[in-house]
């Protein structure tokens, strides 16, 4: 008869003990399966400011830590790397916002999922060298100008300034030199009469007195006063069937860019400085550094994209694209707050 009360305690046991790990359920399955644990992320010019998050997320192992074997190639310019996720050869696009309503434009839908920019950090400056009297864009007029690739942001907003001052994309030549040390060669020897591009290389130019510089968007302000609005710039973006098919692995690339973001908020110079390859510096860390706190405000601060940044990007493209219909346009296909907002969330952005 003692043998019932037994069986009960040890049976009630046994049914707590399996409550116990139900509830413990959900905490195992926290981080879904990846779709694809291998990732190919197409990047131009990794080594400027504009791609610091992404840089910070792979060296200090945040795309390791969410199971993510990621690896990154980098091309001259956005342009390029865009060809490669739109060519099959690379999964996921690092690049400028904009492309994304660019091909739409074309009938391929793309979405970024993740955005590192909340302003495009890039600087136009005309050359201290070949252009000593210049007064005006008007003056650009057969002129040569380096931008990081043609068909890169850099030469957007190169074609969004030049179309304020009369002149079109025929009026002068466009010419590939990069984001790095290429470009500082180009516009120190003379090849270009001006150049629209990114950090650290337009601080470089500045600050060595190569360029005077016209047209601002490292600072809020700047970008403010250039578009009118927020303009988004560096992101993540990939295919609209990529996203549907691998959100677990999507989400998985914007924890580790929002994990990168955060740390950003709160990093030193000498963090950045031992965090990134030695050969970003260009050979000169005060000029690297002080081009970091120059565009450091323009960096998102968790990864979500501004609900009027979509417009503001669309509005720049129209004013001077004749291939850009507003009207044909659907910005809610050119993005998604979605997988950021959930890494916002787990990492306290």
């Amino acid at each position: 008869m003692n043998a019932f009360p037994s069986l009960s305690r040890r049976r009630f046991a046994a049914g707590a003990a399996l409550g116990t790990a139900a509830l413990a359920l959900p905490r195992l399955y926290a981080q879904p399966k990846l779709e694809k644990n291998k990732v190919s992320i197409a990047v131009g010019g990794k080594a400027g400011f504009y791609y610091l998050p992404l840089t910070i997320a792979e060296q200090l192992g945040y795309f390791k830590a969410e199971g993510l074997d990621v690896e990154i190639s980098d091309f001259a310019g956005g342009s390029r790397a865009l060809q490669a996720v739109v060519g099959g050869s690379a999964d996921v696009c690092a690049g400028a916002f904009e492309h994304t309503v660019n091909l739409q434009s074309k009938n391929q839908i793309f979405r970024a999922f993740v955005l590192m920019g909340r302003a495009p950090q890039i600087a136009f400056g005309v050359s201290s060298k070949t252009m000593t009297g210049f007064k005006s864009l008007a003056d650009l007029k057969g002129k040569k100008i380096g931008v990081s690739a043609p068909g890169s942001s850099t030469n957007m907003m190169a074609n969004l300034l030049l179309s304020r001052s009369g002149l079109s994309a025929s009026d002068v030549s466009f010419i590939g030199v990069g984001t790095s040390a290429g470009a500082l060669t180009a516009m120190r020897s003379g090849q270009i009469d001006a150049i629209c591009n990114i950090d650290p290389v337009m601080t470089m130019l500045e600050q060595k007195g190569d360029v005077k510089i016209i047209s601002d968007t490292r600072t809020l302000k700047g970008t403010l006063d250039v578009f009118g609005g927020m303009m988004p710039a560096a992101c993540l973006y990939a295919s609209q069937e990529f996203v549907e098919k691998n959100p677990n692995t999507c989400q998985a690339m914007a924890n580790a860019i929002v994990h990168g973001l955060k740390w950003l908020q709160t990093a030193g110079p000498a963090d950045i400085i031992k965090t990134v390859p030695e050969s970003y510096l260009l050979g000169d860390r005060g000029l690297y550094l002080a081009a970091f706190n120059k565009v450091r405000e323009s960096i998102s601060l968790d990864g979500i994209m501004p609900a009027e940044g979509p417009l503001t990007a669309l509005k720049a493209l129209e004013s001077f694209d004749s291939k850009i219909k507003a009207d044909k346009i659907d910005l809610s296909k050119t993005y998604t707050n979605e997988f950021a907002k959930r890494a916002k969330d787990r990492f306290k952005a």
